[in-house]
């Protein structure tokens, strides 16, 4: 019974904390609504070098990503790996685990670390072999996004909504929100030349319904945003904090190779479990 227990909090776990990582590393605009004309406090010159990087950014298609996230207990992670947002998220991210509550869990199950491959429809998780000996051998579980709507509260029905169409520009997006955003100055990350802009977010002013939703639903009520931006006008680094529901949040993430060509294979089906599937059978149901 504790076996099961464990498996299916892990599987409820990852769900959340993989999508999480995708959509965060790439999040979706909503271009049913934008900024008007002044983008709401922002102004000049300030407006027109965040809208060029929101249009250089999501014109590129896809890029390698390397990421660090902490949601206060929950977890603390990593990521690396590419992704493209041409049509809904498609990629493949190695995920470790590092600390918190998920990790502890993942580590009762025999590993820290997993692959995950997000295609249009679905994203899939790679768990360990402890993991595949409770779950009839697979080794992959398949996550569909209209499936997400199981988890507690409904929040993966917003979840799904987001991977299916994404770009790595909501930083720039919640800056073109800010009453405060300013230039900071011309810096180095990486190597690369780039000018950084920092700014504060409340939530109630986010032009985009969706993400509104999405920040007021996770109890954050401001966000602090700083972008670093290359003579191209594409994201080259990210770091967003805030105070959710479940703890502070901060997510630092690097972006490069813009454009870099993207694979993700869904893996075999004879080695694949359904979520639910999987879900229903660890709570005992038929």
């Amino acid at each position: 019974m504790q076996g099961t227990t464990v498996r299916r909090r892990a599987l409820l776990a990852l769900a959340v904390a993989t999508a999480v990582t995708g959509v965060a590393a790439c999040t979706a605009p909503d271009r049913s609504e934008r900024p008007g004309p002044d983008g709401r406090g922002v102004r000049g010159s300030s407006l027109a070098a965040l809208r060029s990087a929101e249009r250089a950014t999501e014109r590129a298609g896809s890029a390698r990503v390397a990421s660090t996230t902490t949601m206060g207990s929950l977890m603390s992670m990593t990521a690396r790996g590419a992704l493209g947002w041409d049509g809904g998220i498609t990629g493949t991210l190695t995920l470790t685990y590092t600390g918190g509550t998920i990790a502890d869990t993942m580590r009762r199950l025999g590993t820290t670390s997993m692959e995950a491959r997000y295609l249009p429809d679905a994203y899939y998780a790679r768990m360990g072999e402890k993991f595949a000996d409770k779950a009839g051998g697979k080794r992959w579980i398949r996550y569909d996004y209209d499936d997400l709507e199981a988890l507690a509260g409904g929040s993966g029905a917003h979840l799904g909504d987001q991977m299916r169409s994404t770009t790595p520009n909501q930083s720039v997006k919640l800056l073109l929100s800010s009453g405060d955003v300013r230039e900071v100055g011309r810096e180095t990350v990486r190597g690369r030349r780039v000018t950084h802009w920092s700014g504060t977010v409340a939530t109630a002013d986010v032009t985009d319904a969706a993400l509104r939703k999405r920040l007021t639903e996770a109890g954050v009520t401001s966000e602090t945003v700083d972008i670093w931006l290359d003579e191209r006008n594409l994201l080259v680094k990210k770091v967003e904090k805030a105070r959710m529901a479940g703890g502070p949040m901060t997510q630092i993430a690097h972006y490069a190779d813009y454009g870099v060509r993207v694979r993700a294979e869904r893996p075999p089906e004879a080695d694949t479990g359904d979520f639910e599937d999987l879900v229903r059978q660890g709570s005992g149901t038929p």
